[in-house]
């Protein structure tokens, strides 16, 4: 997650895991309820919703609101849409291919890949396991939580002049750093972005190839997934998209601003990548049907460590764990940028799965959608 949003968002919203034991997973009768929550999002303030549900009976998609609100046009089922923190679904299965092939070790501290970056006020790069990085218990500090930075990217007057600056994965790194870390390494949960920058440079590192070249080679290609991109600095959605708005504050009111075009370099392999909600549900489906990742790397993805000050929540290695008020339990992740909020996710065996995503920042949660379609209500 991003804004509110920046990560207050990300870690209520983006990770309402849970911790109790698998449930049965009986699809919710018919997505009537998964359409009435849409609409429900509409009426409370959303500009648009799109999802796509698929489960042994199909794929079945439905939309409420409008993609561009100063034409009115519709949002389609097809857009694509940025999906911010979904992305570390991307990044971490990439790492676990790569520890499969006996290419790094999980164990293996950052240091032994990116010697000397993670230093300074406290960190050490050699305390700090590729592990750590992957499910948030670095204690490494998230750089979109610097105010300095939330001010120049996240609030109005900032971003209006700075929405297309392109910002490295050094320099991200480089503004973490200069906070002291929350924790000791393993000793505690924090949810950082930082953590998944590192992580993309790691997968540089090992491969010799950008972070993004690997994803594309080996999850994006593979699953056909061909409305799902890194965009890199690329400013502009691919066609169909919708308009992505936010209110640029801190608050729900107030002026409402086109936050469509950005340089994603601000998320890097935090939160970067552009896809579909067909698309995400399709990854998702592979991932936890093995499609993916050998058993024993998909095991490590599920291993989960709870999140301090939620007891229904647990997070694996980009991986969120959550059982739904009915008890159906599913594996995915929630991500958020400027002017998107979104939520994607898979029963255990991968039989039924859900994408959803909300134009707007500032209002709604997508994780009612999740639960009417799974839980029927």
């Amino acid at each position: 997650m991003f804004l509110r949003t920046a990560l207050v968002a990300a870690t209520a919203v983006a990770l309402s895991a849970a911790l109790l034991a698998p449930a049965a997973a009986a699809p919710a009768a018919g997505h009537g309820a998964t359409r009435e929550a849409v609409r429900t999002a509409v009426a409370a303030g959303v500009p648009g919703v799109t999802a796509t549900a698929r489960d042994p009976h199909g794929t079945w998609s439905t939309t409420a609101g409008v993609g561009d609100t100063r034409t009115g046009a519709p949002r389609s089922a097809l857009d694509h849409y940025r999906v911010g923190s979904i992305t570390k679904t991307f990044v971490a299965t990439v790492l676990l291919q790569l520890e499969s092939e006996g290419r790094l070790s999980l164990d293996d501290t950052v240091d032994t890949w990116l010697p000397g970056v993670v230093r300074g006020h406290g960190n050490d790069g050699r305390r700090v396991t590729v592990r750590q990085l992957l499910d948030h218990t670095s204690g490494i500090f998230n750089y979109t939580s610097d105010e300095d930075f939330a001010r120049t990217y996240f609030l109005k007057d900032g971003f209006l002049r700075h929405r297309y600056d392109t910002l490295t994965p050094a320099a991200l790194v480089a503004l973490a750093t200069r906070h002291e870390p929350g924790f000791a390494p393993g000793t505690d949960w924090s949810y950082s972005n930082t953590n998944y920058v590192l992580a993309g440079m790691v997968i540089e590192a090992v491969t010799g190839h950008s972070y993004a070249r690997e994803i594309t080679r080996r999850v994006i290609e593979p699953l056909h997934l061909t409305g799902t991109s890194v965009p890199g600095t690329r400013t502009t959605l691919p066609s169909p998209s919708s308009r992505a708005y936010s209110k640029l504050s801190d608050t729900a009111t107030g002026p409402t601003y086109d936050v469509t075009a950005l340089n994603p370099s601000l998320a890097s392999s935090a939160g970067e990548i552009i896809s579909t909600s067909a698309d995400l549900t399709r990854f998702y489906q592979a991932l936890l049907r093995g499609r993916l990742l050998p058993a024993h790397q998909l095991k490590e993805m599920k291993t989960t460590v709870p999140v301090p000050g939620d007891p229904d929540s647990a997070y694996g290695l980009g991986l969120i764990d959550r059982t739904l008020s009915c008890g159906v339990h599913v594996w995915g992740h929630d991500g958020g940028i400027h002017g998107s909020s979104s939520t994607a996710a898979t029963t255990a065996d991968g039989r039924h799965a859900l994408a959803v995503n909300f134009n707007g920042d500032w209002t709604g949660d997508p994780g009612t959608v999740l639960d009417a379609e799974f839980c029927g209500s």
